[in-house]
């Protein structure tokens, strides 16, 4: 119990991703244009989807909501990384530690379950379109939105609430940039077996879930694709779903391969630096993969740039 007042007292120390003044220089400078191009990108992203009667649909109201996790997501990590890299003091506060945590977990799992919304959306377009409008129905997105981020942050206050009831007698400096569940559990003084269950199940029930049942709905698409006789229609139908599935391998993969390896093959070094994956290339990246992969908002952007620039 002692060592546990002490943890609430002191907080921890992020040890960051290097000590070295160079590569601080470099890091710092790379996670500040990452972070600027999520912020711009994500941003210009919504706002098209906002003022774009085009872009009123099903498919651009949860790419706003990816959007906008990842604008969160990053804003939620980045900034304290930054001012880490540079600053002499690492220190964070137990309530600073928790935020960062809770939202960032909650964030994940939501973005987990909106990317299989997405997929599920794609597939009621692609291999339902006489239904489509029937399917995707307001009710139904407001259900599918409101559940996706009500999962995240049930899950996210569970994870949190159990990983500061551990106490923390070993170290109070965290081998990572930033607070995640994983590393803390290798600074318990207290075997955190339930923790690690908790996780495990977690993960397999939102993200292992969720990843399933995207893949299904890709295989029914891709079945579906098959079957059209035009060369031209099946080009067009695969390049709908190639930014999608682009977004998923990433994203998921990395989220995997952090929270689904047994507390005895924690790696520091690696669990450092697959995080930065999705927690700040994902999201620099998913802008610019909608959008460049996209020609309706590719048009949109085009269209506002150039009504400006004449008018």
């Amino acid at each position: 119990m002692g060592y546990t007042n002490q943890t609430f007292a002191v907080g921890f120390i992020l040890l960051g991703l290097s000590d070295s003044p160079h590569i601080q220089a470099l890091y710092f400078f790379l996670f500040l244009v990452m972070y600027i191009i999520t912020l711009c990108g994500n941003i210009v992203l919504i706002l098209m989807v906002r003022i774009s009667i085009q872009l009123q649909t099903p498919m651009y109201f949860f790419l706003s909501n990816l959007s906008f996790i990842d604008i969160c997501f990053s804003s939620t990590i980045v900034p304290k990384l930054l001012v880490n890299t540079l600053s002499k003091d690492r220190r964070i506060t137990l309530l600073e530690c928790a935020s960062q945590m809770f939202f960032s977990l909650a964030l994940g799992a939501t973005e987990c379950i909106i990317l299989a919304v997405m997929a599920y959306d794609r597939y009621a377009a692609i291999c339902r379109p006489l239904l489509y409008n029937i399917i995707m129905n307001k009710s139904f997105i407001m259900i599918l939105t409101v559940a996706s981020w009500a999962v995240g942050f049930i899950n996210s206050t569970i994870h949190v609430v159990f990983t500061f009831q551990l106490p923390y007698c070993r170290s109070h400096h965290v081998n990572h940039f930033f607070c995640e569940v994983p590393p803390f559990l290798k600074l318990s003084c207290r075997d955190p077996w339930l923790n690690e269950l908790g996780m495990y199940i977690s993960t397999w029930i939102i993200v292992v879930f969720a990843f399933i049942l995207t893949l299904i709905s890709y295989i029914y698409i891709i079945f579906t694709i098959l079957k059209i006789q035009s060369s031209h229609g099946r080009q067009k139908a695969f390049s709908t779903c190639t930014s999608h599935l682009t977004v998923i391998s990433l994203y998921y993969g990395t989220i995997m391969s952090m929270y689904l390896r047994p507390h005895s093959r924690y790696s520091p070094e690696m669990d450092k630096a697959v995080p930065i994956l999705y927690t700040a290339v994902t999201p620099m990246l998913n802008p610019i993969i909608y959008s460049i992969r996209n020609k309706d908002v590719k048009e949109i952007i085009k269209t506002k740039l150039v009504k400006k620039k004449y008018f």
